[in-house]
């Protein structure tokens, strides 16, 4: 992994083609790009909560999004779709962008953020089995893939049934 260090920041406006790119690269179809813009579109979005990487000449590289999803009836965070170009991958960006997004949640106030993904990966950031606190799926998924992170030492993590915002079909 490269030591280069990443700029990281809300994304804006500005930033909505390039972040649509970074995914249509990042991924083999546009089902995440347009998860993405069906995300922005839903009372799931977040404000501050769509982050982006960036070389030092402003070139958006990396992005992560955090947006509302529940634990039965408690509010949490699910972290997706995380992307990085192809050509930046390993590089670090797509940790520094996923470290700012859950640096705004604890900013935020938030509490609780889970994430489906690489068991191998999302552990870095303190990411552990969600069957462990009594989190679950509403569809079948490896154990070691679903995963939750507590943002708040004081506020024990919920137990429950995950449910995702309507725009990720699940």
């Amino acid at each position: 992994m490269s030591t280069l260090r990443w700029a990281t920041r809300p994304e804006t406006a500005a930033d909505l083609p390039a972040v649509r790119a970074v995914h249509l690269a990042a991924f083999d179809t546009a089902l995440e790009a347009d998860l993405v813009e069906a995300l922005r579109a839903d009372d799931c979005w977040i404000p501050g909560f769509s982050l982006v990487a960036q070389t030092s000449d402003g070139t958006v590289v990396g992005h992560a999004l955090l947006t509302r999803c529940h634990i039965d009836d408690t509010p949490a965070l699910c972290l997706a779709p995380v992307a990085v170009l192809p050509a930046h991958q390993r590089t670090g960006a797509g940790a520094a962008v996923v470290r700012a997004a859950l640096a705004a949640a604890r900013v935020q106030g938030e509490h609780t953020v889970t994430v489906l993904g690489h068991p191998s990966y999302y552990p870095r950031f303190g990411f552990g089995r969600a069957s462990r606190y009594g989190i679950k799926a509403t569809i079948d998924v490896p154990d070691e893939a679903l995963m939750a992170l507590d943002l708040d030492s004081n506020s024990p993590l919920p137990s429950g049934t995950l449910h995702y915002a309507a725009p990720f079909g699940i």
